[in-house]
């Protein structure tokens, strides 16, 4: 067992360590990325992260690897199949939303270029640094959840309330809510100095 100091909300959860070791703040800037992450929150809605977390491989598999070109062509033999996955969360309005959030993420990239230039315009394409003394400090909406929600949802996207877009936040990168003594703080800092340079 390591020493590291982690944020509180992984401590004792190997899985829940290991993305937050290696992913949870790092700023993804890739759509394909960007559209796993916002598939498995609106799919995390009402639930813990870590329910998600554990059936993340099997979404992969049941979502074609996230490929957001084939969700948009679902149709209702495939949301049947995918109500019929155990593996998966089986609610039927979560699947639906997938299709359509699909379809409407492709219109974002034809209109901004990709879907990174979109959702980065709203931190000026820079990580918002905050300072956290501990996690359950760190809000779960902000102002500018808010307005990305609202935004996403006037483009026809479904299950992004405020919660789930500020998840996706933290997730992505565009805020670093690590804990300021927690051992990635300072790493994911340096990460968006990076990007502040390049």
């Amino acid at each position: 067992m390591d020493d590291l100091n982690r944020c509180g909300w992984c401590v004792g959860n190997p899985l829940y360590e290991a993305y937050h070791d290696e992913e949870w703040g790092v700023p993804v800037l890739d759509d394909e990325t960007l559209f796993e992450f916002l598939t498995l929150e609106t799919f995390q809605a009402g639930l813990s992260w870590i329910t998600v977390l554990r059936k993340r491989q099997n979404f992969r598999e049941a979502f074609d690897h996230f490929d957001y070109r084939k969700i948009a062509t679902y149709d209702e033999t495939k949301i049947a199949e995918l109500m019929d996955n155990a593996g998966i969360i089986r609610n039927q309005m979560k699947i639906r939303a997938a299709v359509t959030n699909s379809a409407a993420f492709m219109k974002v990239q034809d209109e901004f270029g990709s879907f990174s230039k979109y959702i980065w315009q709203f931190v000026d394409y820079q990580p918002i640094q905050n300072d956290i003394p501990y996690y359950k400090e760190a809000p779960a909406t902000t102002k500018l959840s808010d307005q990305i929600s609202k935004d996403l949802k006037k483009r026809g996207f479904k299950f992004v309330g405020s919660t789930v877009i500020y998840a996706h936040m933290q997730a992505t990168g565009m805020v670093n809510d690590h804990q300021v003594d927690c051992f990635r703080y300072k790493p994911v800092q340096e990460f968006a100095k990076k990007m502040q340079q390049s």
